[in-house]
């Protein structure tokens, strides 16, 4: 018998979550709530175990603590990445700037402060999830209706395959995650055309509300690491631009 999610209206295959948490009161907690709303939510006590479970069960999305034994939440994220593109939100107990910047540098790709507001966490999930949904393959026909995803877009030795999902530079490929291409799409839907920050909240990160905006900084300097500092230029009091040629 098979499981469903039913998420804004639409019933979606039941997703696989691993929480990655220390504290056994809390970790129970954030299970049982999510359990509530159709997640199957696998659990970890330690960044050790943590990466045991990744590895033997390739979850659809990781929560992970920054403070964990063994192996802390950002050397866990570091471990994932090298592995996978899997969608990962981080916890911070403090909301502290250097646990947020380190989360998101090791590829984090969005964060929430503890002690978690299971509304905000499941919205912060659904968002991740609709990006990675969003990038998992070929759009229907007339998607969009607005060209972004309806053939293949160069820039200088890089191109994106806007139908295929797939990023080339100098003809070898670049892996993204979700969120980096979500990001890439939205540049080169627009290039040239500068993208303030909370724009780009709303359409990469499906933000209805004001987020951080050190989430897309820390995403757009991935970005750059991987296709190119020249690429995206910074217009500062504004925004982002990706540069035509």
């Amino acid at each position: 018998m098979g499981f469903w999610l039913w998420v804004d209206g639409v019933a979606e295959s039941r997703v696989r979550v691993l929480l990655v948490e220390d504290d056994a009161v809390i970790r129970r907690s954030i299970q049982l709530a999510l359990e509530r709303y159709g997640y199957e939510v696998h659990v970890a006590g330690d960044g050790l175990d943590g990466l045991d479970a990744f590895r033997a069960g390739r979850p659809d999305l990781m929560i992970l603590d920054v403070m964990l034994p063994g192996l802390d939440g950002i050397g866990l994220c570091h471990r994932v990445r090298e592995e996978s593109l899997v969608p990962v939100l981080m916890m911070s107990a403090r909301g502290d700037a250097l646990d947020i910047v380190a989360g998101l540098e090791a590829g984090a790709d969005d964060y929430v402060v503890k002690p978690v507001d299971i509304g905000v966490l499941v919205a912060r999930i659904r968002s991740l999830l609709r990006r990675a949904t969003f990038t998992a393959g070929p759009p229907a026909p007339g998607d969009r209706g607005d060209g972004r995803r309806t053939g293949v877009l160069a820039f200088g030795d890089l191109t994106v395959d806007t139908l295929g999902m797939e990023v080339h530079r100098g003809g070898a490929p670049v892996a993204l995650t979700p969120v980096e291409l979500r990001l890439l799409l939205e540049f080169a839907a627009h290039p040239g055309t500068v993208l303030d920050r909370r724009r780009l909240l709303r359409e990469v990160w499906d933000y209805g509300w004001e987020g951080d905006t050190r989430v897309v900084d820390l995403c757009v300097l991935r970005l750059r690491r991987k296709i190119g500092a020249e690429r995206i230029e910074t217009v500062r009091g504004f925004g982002y631009k990706m540069a035509r040629g």
